[in-house]
């Protein structure tokens, strides 16, 4: 099973110093985020796409290459890539090129984000975006997949003998993971190309995470797949961990009364009670993420939010510490026992080769463009 941080880039201001970062600081504090992540062990870093304030993360590809220079065996994740309004050529060609580069340690989680001004932006109207999340990776399918391409659809200009360069390493694209927290659609997208299927949780309470995530399992197997619980399943998830509980809960309380993504709404206590947040010691992060699969079934990534809402670096790289040494290997004991020998961990670029080579894993159907 994979462990892993995401950073969505926000520039908050520390509300007990008051102190705002700068955009190069952010952006340096993203990059020491993912060196400290591999130092400690964990599987997966993963960065966001927003292209407004208060967030930094407008160009994934280009943080994570220079992430994909200084590590050796991190995987380099995207936890956005705007499959709605970036152009498909685009992603085809400049994550080819990433993972060139980070020697395939590159995947991508594709979904629509959570800004809607977004599609103006880029030429779009908001009231396509579903259309477009289905377009455009079908688009970006074929580029992946296709020497030559000659396409047509409705939101976009027709190809004509297109081939996308550079061609993926070794003939393999990237795995693709289809995020979505609230669209049926979309775990059906998954479910049909035998990719895999991430449910950002940290806003939702669990029962919604089962069904969603059910109803991935069910059509991954009825699209010829593999079973239900050989379905290739993602979880977000937010923690925040000092050694005695209470310590924890009152240096975090005023980072969560004004984040960015939940502030100024339910109380941390309503928060916790509702969502995979988690503010307390190591072994209650333990029990509550352990206790996961009870509800979604094994499962291979985990992804935790550790650095937004104006945490500052010192105490996230603290937090990472905690993470790696103490709560991560813990998880990956118990996640290991009662785990059925055909599930399947998260592929890596390897297998995905292996697998292409020789045509023999109904699981990674994808790469061979079913």
């Amino acid at each position: 099973m994979q462990f892993g941080v995401f950073s969505v880039g926000d520039i908050t201001p520390d509300p007990t110093t008051g102190r705002e970062p700068t955009e190069a600081e952010r952006i340096q504090a993203m990059v020491a985020i993912a060196l400290k992540a591999e130092e400690v062990g964990l599987d997966v870093f993963a960065s966001g796409e927003h292209h407004n304030p208060p967030f930094v993360t407008s160009s994934p590809t280009t943080l994570l290459g220079y992430i994909a220079a200084r590590t050796e065996r991190l995987i380099l994740s995207t936890a956005t890539t705007l499959i709605t309004t970036n152009d498909p050529v685009r992603i085809a060609e400049e994550y080819a090129m990433l993972q060139h580069l980070a020697g395939g340690r590159v995947d991508l989680m594709l979904g629509r984000g959570n800004t809607g001004p977004v599609y103006p932006w880029f030429g779009y109207d908001l009231r396509d975006a579903l259309d477009l999340t289905i377009e455009h990776y079908d688009l970006l399918h074929r580029l992946w997949r296709q020497d030559v391409v000659d396409w047509s659809g409705k939101h976009r200009a027709p190809l004509q003998g297109f081939t996308a360069t550079p061609r993926p390493l070794d003939g393999v694209p990237p795995f693709v993971w289809h995020g979505s927290i609230r669209t049926p659609q979309i775990a059906e997208q998954a479910a049909f190309y035998g990719n895999g299927f991430f449910h950002n949780n940290i806003f939702w309470p669990m029962h919604h995470t089962q069904q969603m995530v059910a109803l991935y399992r069910e059509r991954f197997e009825a699209h010829g797949h593999g079973s239900a619980d050989q379905a290739i399943v993602g979880l977000g998830g937010q923690v925040f961990v000092r050694p005695n509980s209470q310590d924890a809960v009152d240096e975090f309380r005023p980072y969560f009364d004004v984040a960015p993504v939940y502030g100024h709404g339910p109380s941390l206590e309503e928060f916790t009670a509702e969502t995979p947040l988690t503010v307390g010691s190591p072994q209650q992060v333990i029990e509550r993420y352990a206790a996961m699969r009870d509800h979604v079934g094994d499962y291979q990534r985990q992804l935790f939010l550790i650095d937004h809402a104006g945490l500052p670096l010192d105490t996230v790289l603290e937090q990472l510490e905690i993470l790696g040494t103490e709560i991560v290997p813990a998880l990956r004991r118990e996640m290991a026992v009662g785990r059925p020998p055909h599930v399947p961990d998260a592929p890596v670029h390897a297998e995905l080769v292996s697998a292409a080579a020789s045509g023999s894993s109904d699981l990674l159907a994808d790469v061979r463009g079913s």
